[in-house]
């Protein structure tokens, strides 16, 4: 399943083959007058996206990103399956004609004659288009049934999650049928997040759960879960390493200096002023009705100004469905969601020092210090002045997964 894929950018996601494909056995023919010829020995099944094709001779990137050219015999069975089917038996009968660049494939057979060809016996098939059609479905049920936040308390006997979205606490109950997701470490792509348990849970942990709902909206029955060890940080950049793809921040809450590590799946983004004063605004009015919000003329911690006093105006709702679910409706984090995901991605060569930021990365579970961005946020500085301390009603989502929802749990 994908629960949500922009930067949950769902980047750009490549769809993983689940298929369990159990080999035809190999029976020796016994002949009278001579012995019987030695059997090829089959090679591990290969999975991979199409990547050009020439009459019966595909090349594949297969997932571990080799570049595999594939001989399909003029025997080949060819079947095609529907995304999220595991079950071969609900495959139909294709044709190599059918097999177009872009699609996904699994493949059995025999290795080639040298370590980047294969001789395919059978190919499995998951065309793009019906791809982009689950995710599209996915994505929607997502953003329609999805909501999460930051853990804040686990009761693993009762299955019980409780996680706070800026001012607003969420409590997401969990049954024997949950289907957990767990970013890998050291990886911001989702589609290297591993099958979980809630014993993996820790508060801190950010979240994403998809499933029934309250009336109110305060509780949420999971189906799935998509969880990591993120960390948010909000303040000024102190200088930038070009070469080594890091930047170094003076993070508002822990008053340090630290140095978060970019990576060509890291997503940088530019808020616009008039966003930027838009959602600081709702972060001043919510933080009002918790009774944290600043004074009017409170200064800002990481930038000159004043928070905005006009009255709190809701977000447009031209955000598109996003590439990322909004993770908690119309609350001030999934608000901000929205708006990054429809922004346009920046160089690094646009950020400069005495910028405020925010940041969302991923932690190492080796070491806590090593920070990967997930997403940074730029022209944040209305929204600082709405939060002191770096405490904000607005939070970054770590769902970057593009090109659709997160893939989530159970089988593909």
């Amino acid at each position: 399943m994908y629960p949500c894929t922009s930067h949950l950018r769902l980047a750009t996601l490549s769809l993983s083959l689940a298929f369990a494909v159990t080999a035809p056995a190999i029976h020796p023919v016994r002949l009278l007058a001579q012995a019987p010829a030695a059997a090829v020995p089959r090679a591990a099944p290969q999975r991979g996206t199409v990547k050009s094709i020439d009459g019966s001779t595909l090349t594949l990137t297969t997932d571990t990103g080799q570049q595999l050219v594939v001989n399909v015999a003029a025997a080949a069975r060819v079947q095609r399956l529907a995304p999220g089917s595991t079950d071969l038996k609900t495959a139909e009968a294709a044709q190599i004609s059918d097999v177009a660049v872009g699609d996904r494939i699994l493949v059995t057979g025999t290795a080639g004659d040298s370590p980047t060809t294969f001789n395919a016996a059978r190919v499995i098939l998951m065309k793009s288009s019906d791809i982009a059609q689950r995710r599209e479905a996915e994505q929607t049920d997502w953003q329609k049934r999805g909501a999460g936040g930051i853990i804040t308390a686990i009761d693993p006997a009762a299955g019980a999650i409780t996680v706070t979205s800026g001012p607003r606490k969420l409590g997401i109950a969990t049954d024997a049928k949950t289907i957990y997701r767990r970013y890998a470490d050291g990886s911001v792509k989702f589609e290297d997040a591993k099958p979980g348990t809630l014993a993996q849970l820790n508060t801190g942990d950010q979240i994403l759960a998809r499933g029934a709902k309250s009336d109110d909206g305060t509780s949420i029955h999971a189906e799935e879960i998509v969880s990591g060890s993120f960390k948010n940080l909000s303040g000024t950049i102190v200088s930038i390493d070009a070469a080594k793809n890091t930047v170094s921040l003076k993070d508002l809450v822990s008053k340090r200096t630290v140095v978060v590590q970019l990576t060509p799946n890291s997503a940088l983004h530019r808020l616009p002023p008039e966003a930027a004063a838009r959602l600081a605004a709702r972060a001043h009015a919510a933080g009002a009705a918790s009774g944290t919000a600043p004074a009017a003329s409170g200064t800002p911690p990481a930038a000159s100004g004043t928070p905005p006093t006009a009255p709190a105006s809701r977000p447009t709702d031209d955000a598109p469905a996003g590439d990322r679910p909004a993770g908690g409706g119309h609350g001030g984090g999934g608000d901000l969601s929205q708006v990054v995901a429809r922004l346009p991605a920046v160089p690094l060569s646009d950020l400069h020092a005495g910028d405020a930021v925010m940041i969302v990365a991923e932690q190492s579970a080796s070491d806590a210090s090593n920070l990967t961005a997930v997403t940074l946020l730029a022209g944040v500085e209305p929204l600082l002045a709405a939060a002191p301390g770096g405490s904000s009603a607005l939070t970054l989502s770590p769902w970057n997964v593009g090109g659709g929802s997160p893939e989530g749990g159970g089988s593909q």
